[in-house]
C-alpha cells in the first residue's frame, strides 16, 4: 500500500485532497484506479488515515476516508541525533537511514573538528534539501511523522538543547563496555534520548568534557572505530533493538 503525507489543511472530515507532485505521481506514474487503497499521514501526529481513491480533478486527487488508526511504527521515545557536520554528501545518507530507523529529529552541529562551514543562504539551502530527504525517507518507510532537520547550531547550543532530554549518549572509543550496556538499557526506557556524534576526526577533548559536565553518558559502539556516517545508525539500531524487540 502506498503512503503519502499531506498538510493538515488538506484533511477534511470524510475526505482528503492530494495536490502537487504527489497528485502527478498518483495519477500519471502509478495510474491508480478509483477504489485503490492508500495510507495518508499529516507528518506530525500518529494518526494514519486509510483511504480509497474517489475521484480526480484537473489538479488534485480526492480520497474517501474509510477509517483512522493510530500508527504503530514510531519508537516509544523521541530520539534526537546531534550530528557533527560531516564532509561532502554524507549528511544526506545519515538523514535517510536514521529516518528509516525511527529518529525523531536531526540536529546538525558545527563542532571543533567540522571541516564544513555553513552559514547564510548556503546553510538555508542545505537544510531545505535535508528536509526533503527526510520527507522522502519517511514516506518510503511509512513513518507517521516526518522528522525535522533543524538549522545548523553551535556545540554550545546543542548542549543547551540536550539538557531538556531524559538521557544523552555520547559514543566515545575510550568508554568501558559495561558502562555502555547500562546506559543503553536506561536510554531504552526513557521518553527522550539524545545521541551526539562527532564529525570526521571525532570530538575535541573539550567537547567530551563539556558533554560530561552537562550530564551526558559516554558509550562505546563496539571494538571497531566507525565512520561518522555509520556511528549514529549503529547507536540508533541498538536503541531500536532494546525498545522494540526486547520490550
Amino acid at each position: 500500500m502506498y503512503h503519502f503525507f499531506v498538510d493538515k489543511s488538506q484533511i477534511g472530515k470524510d475526505r482528503i485532497t492530494i495536490t502537487g507532485s504527489d497528485y502527478n505521481h498518483i495519477k500519471n506514474v502509478l495510474r491508480m484506479p478509483r477504489g485503490e487503497e492508500v495510507s495518508v499521514s499529516d507528518g506530525e501526529s500518529d494518526d494514519e488515515y486509510r483511504c480509497r481513491v474517489a475521484d480526480y480533478t484537473d489538479d488534485s486527487v480526492i480520497l474517501d476516508v474509510e477509517f483512522i488508526k493510530k500508527s504503530d511504527v514510531e519508537l516509544p521515545a523521541k530520539v534526537y541525533l546531534f550530528q557533527g557536520l560531516p564532509k561532502a554528501d554524507k549528511m544526506e545518507l545519515i538523514i535517510q537511514k536514521c529516518v528509516e530507523l525511527g529518529i525523531y529529529e536531526i540536529v546538525p552541529v558545527a563542532m571543533a573538528r567540522s571541516v564544513v562551514k555553513l552559514d547564510g543562504k548556503k546553510a538555508a539551502s542545505k537544510v531545505a534539501r535535508w528536509n526533503e530527504i527526510s520527507r522522502a525517507a519517511a514516506k518510503q518507510s511509512k513513518r507517521a511523522v516526518v522528522p525535522q532537520v533543524s538549522d545548523v547550531i553551535s556545540y554550545k547550543e546543542a548542549l543547551k538543547k540536550a539538557e531538556e532530554l531524559d538521557i544523552v549518549l555520547v559514543p566515545y572509543e575510550m568508554c568501558e563496555e559495561t558502562t555502555s550496556k547500562e546506559a543503553f538499557i536506561e536510554a531504552s526506557k526513557a521518553k527522550s534520548v539524545g545521541i551526539f556524534i562527532g564529525p570526521e576526526g571525532g570530538f575535541d577533548k573539550t567537547e567530551i568534557d563539556k558533554a560530561m559536565e552537562m550530564g551526558g553518558r559516554n558509550v562505546t559502539l563496539g571494538r571497531r572505530i566507525l565512520r561518522t556516517e555509520t556511528a549514529g545508525m549503529v547507536a540508533l539500531s541498538y536503541l531500536n533493538f532494546l525498545m522494540e524487540i526486547m520490550a
